[in-house]
């Protein structure tokens, strides 16, 4: 039951659930895109990211001092696969879902990776 709640408390968040909707869309962000995209401050990416990653939603990988995070394609826990497939139904004509998605091909058009800090 412990695992289901950290499940259910990561996606309690909606920021967290906005990260979540952007991760589908990409291969990987770094935490300066999220930043970019969310217009949120690099300690709130950081600290729900961690969460994310903590609940089994995504998994990390390390460039220089920059961290990438991708959506977690590998079984962490018996509950994350299946709340990630709802979630891939949901929201998808939600405002700001999609403000946030056209921000994202903004920011990935504009190369804004290879912009920020390395």
């Amino acid at each position: 039951m412990r695992e289901l709640v950290k499940v259910l408390k990561a996606l309690t968040d909606q920021v967290r659930i906005r990260i979540l909707k952007i991760l589908e869309d990409v291969n990987d962000l770094c935490v300066c895109e999220v930043m970019q995209v969310l217009d949120i401050s690099q300690t709130r990416a950081s600290r729900n990211l961690g969460i994310l990653k903590d609940a089994g939603f995504v998994v990390d990988r390390r460039e220089g001092m920059r961290i990438f995070y991708s959506i977690n394609k590998e079984k962490f826990n018996e509950y994350h696969f299946d709340l990630m497939n709802l979630l891939s139904g949901w929201l998808n004509d939600d405002d700001t879902v999609r403000k946030d998605k056209a921000r994202l091909k903004q920011v990935i058009k504009s190369n804004f990776r290879q912009k920020c800090k390395k």
